[in-house]
């Protein structure tokens, strides 16, 4: 087992390792930047490293910086947490050239399945069903618009090196889709310095149902079952629940089987997701994969009693999964993503310090967060300041308790999504279930409005 691990990350993530870390009894290494030299996981961790000024791109994305820091410290691993360079095979090679291990699945592992055109290959080639689109990434407009109208009207267009929303454009015809091309092809060389884009049939509204995946170094690869986070805004989850409220044991049997099978075409080891669209006749199709801990990791953990993270450090150190199926789910589980930002002015971030920050509590109530009364939320970074996640015997226990939960979150000195995320859980669309993807896009107009 590892002596010391680094963690290359902040804010809750960061907490959420350097806790898992100590049941493992193993030491940890906090990095930050000037703007986090007050966080919690500076203070937690056995050790920290000033990484740099505010800014990510001078800080927590420095890869030579975050080397030398494990290298100071004598960290013999380093664990990514999710965004900044989680998903970098650049750095997981890196961390290998080094002599530091990686926590996460490899280089070649995190390539394949980071290009959304190699890993739709490598997902076909094992018989996944992926949406249909073009092969590869298409760089003629002409001949994109040619693939489209064969597949039919409406269709996206996407970042081939893309996440997060980004460099994604829908054309519903012809004469929308050349201007389409071009404004993705330009936001995804804006955000990735690379502008090729692939197009595939455009869903007008699937669910987005991902499963976790487990791997080891001894050829085991299994599902924890899937977790629903069709609530969406710009294809940024806000609300996450599993079981899905319209899974069928034998649709999560088609659905976890293919899933797994994804994995194990690619050897798959550590946590990952695969990502799914579930339409409304039933079918399902591939559409990425995650390869690092999710966000919404706490939701699985709750339901199946696996702790995810201490999964990823032992399998990283060589040692084989604890569990190798799927245990019988506890209940339900909804997370809540609480962001410093204004829903009624378009969701604008709301940077500044909390002077008030009281933390709901009862049975099932689960709360991941790296902020406290007096924490400056800093504007450089993404405005989670926690995940409230509640776990119920059936989903309207738990949609009682995160009810509850988010009236008793007392936050004050900030503008936060807990208002509107309440009326999410009291929209009877929501409660029966009934969302897709661009829900939100219907429904927003009254949701994001205060009540008079």
């Amino acid at each position: 087992m590892f002596k010391k691990v680094l963690i290359a990350n902040r804010g809750e993530i960061a907490l959420r390792v350097i806790r898992a870390c100590r049941e493992l009894d193993i030491q940890t290494v906090a990095v930050y930047s000037e703007a986090d030299r007050e966080s919690l996981h500076v203070r937690y961790a056995d050790d920290d490293v000033c990484i740099g000024p505010p800014s990510g791109r001078d800080s927590y994305l420095k890869i030579t910086r975050l080397i030398a820091a494990a290298e100071i410290t004598g960290a013999d691993a380093i664990h990514p947490g999710y965004g900044f360079l989680a998903e970098n095979a650049e750095f997981a090679e890196t961390c290998r050239a080094s002599g530091i291990t990686f926590i996460g699945p490899t280089p070649d592992q995190i390539r394949t399945m980071g290009d959304k055109a190699s890993a739709r290959r490598a997902m076909q080639d094992v018989g996944v069903p992926i949406v249909p689109g073009s092969p590869g990434p298409v760089e003629d407009p002409e001949e994109a618009l040619e693939f489209a109208r064969s597949i039919g009207f409406p269709v996206i267009i996407k970042a081939a090196a893309g996440g997060g929303g980004k460099g994604m454009r829908v054309a519903r015809d012809p004469d929308d889709f050349l201007r389409s091309f071009q404004l993705a092809r330009s936001e995804a060389l804006s955000a990735f310095g690379n502008g090729d884009v692939y197009v595939e049939k455009f869903l007008e509204r699937p669910r987005h149902v991902e499963f976790q995946i487990l791997g080891d170094t001894h050829g085991n690869v299994i599902h924890l079952g899937e977790r629903d986070c069709s609530v969406q805004r710009r294809h940024q989850k806000l609300i996450e629940e599993a079981p899905c409220p319209v899974m069928t044991p034998e649709l999560r049997e088609r659905m976890g089987e293919a899933a797994v099978r994804g994995a194990k075409a690619i050897n798959y080891v550590g946590a990952g997701t695969i990502e799914m669209l579930l339409d409304e006749d039933g079918s399902f199709y591939f559409m990425e994969m995650n390869t690092r801990i999710q966000v919404e990791h706490p939701v699985t953990e709750q339901l199946t009693g696996v702790d995810l993270v201490k999964e990823q450090i032992r399998v990283a150190a060589g040692l084989p999964l604890t569990v190798k199926e799927l245990p019988p789910f506890r209940g339900h589980v909804i997370e809540c993503r609480v962001n410093a930002e204004d829903p009624s002015r378009n969701f604008q971030p709301s940077p500044g310090k909390l002077e008030v920050f009281h933390q709901p509590g009862g049975p099932g109530v689960r709360i991941d967060t790296h902020a406290y009364a007096g924490y400056t939320v800093p504007p450089y970074y993404d405005s989670m300041i926690a995940k409230l996640i509640v776990q119920g015997s059936t989903r309207e226990e738990a949609l009682k308790r995160m009810q509850i939960a988010l009236e008793s979150f007392v936050v004050e000195g900030v503008k936060t999504t807990m208002p509107f995320l309440a009326r999410v859980m009291q929209h009877p669309g929501f409660q029966a279930g009934k969302v897709h993807t661009k829900w939100l896009e219907f429904e927003g107009a009254d949701l994001l409005k205060e009540p008079s």
